[in-house]
């Protein structure tokens, strides 16, 4: 019983270390997108917010990254997907003193997708929900 739990515990120390080396990998500059946004059109991107007091913005987006992460915008963060599947992905991410978020991708074609996403930005608490749509090429 006891090499059995040392056993346990050795592939537990292994799968964190996985873990935490995957959270490194996300954050940096190459890191590979996650696969549900693999399939989206990089270009000019319009999110229509929904709700009371909803607003319309249009972004540039040259990684598609950049959509799990609306509110923070091109800042540095360290990511961790907690899920994804090729129509669908969850990440959390971390900013440090720029704050950190949750978002929720739900992707319906190639150049339209539902954004959930919540979270703290420079010291306020924030949470939306939008329907984002390729438009063209960025200007």
């Amino acid at each position: 019983m006891k090499r059995a739990g040392r056993h346990a515990l050795g592939v537990f120390a292994m799968v964190v270390g996985a873990v935490s080396a995957a959270g490194v990998g996300a954050a940096s500059a190459g890191a590979l997108a996650p696969h549900a946004l693999q399939g989206l059109e990089t270009g000019e991107w319009e999110l229509r917010g929904r709700g009371e007091d909803a607003q319309t913005r249009k972004l540039c987006v040259s990684d598609l990254r950049q959509l799990l992460q609306v509110q923070h915008g091109r800042a540095l963060c360290r990511s961790f997907t907690v899920s994804d599947s090729a129509h669908a992905v969850t990440v959390t991410y971390d900013c440090a003193a720029a704050g950190n978020g949750r978002t929720d991708l739900r992707v319906e074609t190639t150049r339209l997708v539902q954004i959930r996403s919540q979270g703290v930005a420079d010291g306020a608490p924030f949470a939306f929900a939008a329907e984002g749509r390729r438009v063209g090429a960025c200007s």
